[in-house]
């Protein structure tokens, strides 16, 4: 451990400085980072600290969180985007079959008045046709 200490002037309180060259535990934990990460342009790629710095390592470190942190952020924007498409193809199906229903509640409309036509016609040639079956009845009894 080095150490030094001094004072910048006579009014000014003391300044100490300690560092210690044998300190690596900094540096086995960047040992245990990854060395790369793919989603990240090479320009952007965590640069290897100088092991005997605390801060560079603390930097890397950093650097590291801040790319696994981009990496999960990407994941999940891409699972949101494969939902997003999902849900798009639904609504389109969704929308197909609201179509659909439409045209058929139409044509159930459409079928249930020519329905009522026709039974109103049918009713009114079974009434003529009776009458007629009367009308020919009672010629065939006076005659």
């Amino acid at each position: 451990m080095i150490t030094s200490t001094r004072r910048v002037s006579p009014d000014k309180s003391e300044v100490r400085i300690a560092f210690s060259l044998d300190d690596t535990s900094d540096v086995q934990d960047v040992e245990d980072l990854p060395k790369t990460f793919p989603d990240l342009e090479q320009r952007l790629q965590p640069v290897p600290p100088c092991g005997s710095l605390r801060d560079s390592v603390q930097v890397y470190k950093e650097h590291c969180r801040m790319a696994r942190e981009f990496h999960q952020v990407k994941h999940e924007i891409a699972v949101l985007e494969d939902r997003k498409r999902k849900l798009l193809a639904e609504l389109v199906e969704d929308e197909k079959v609201a179509t659909e229903i439409a045209r058929l509640e139409e044509e159930f409309c459409r079928l249930t008045e020519e329905n009522r036509a026709l039974m109103t016609v049918h009713d009114e040639r079974a009434q003529q046709l009776e009458r007629l079956c009367l009308t020919n009845q009672t010629r065939q009894d006076s005659s």
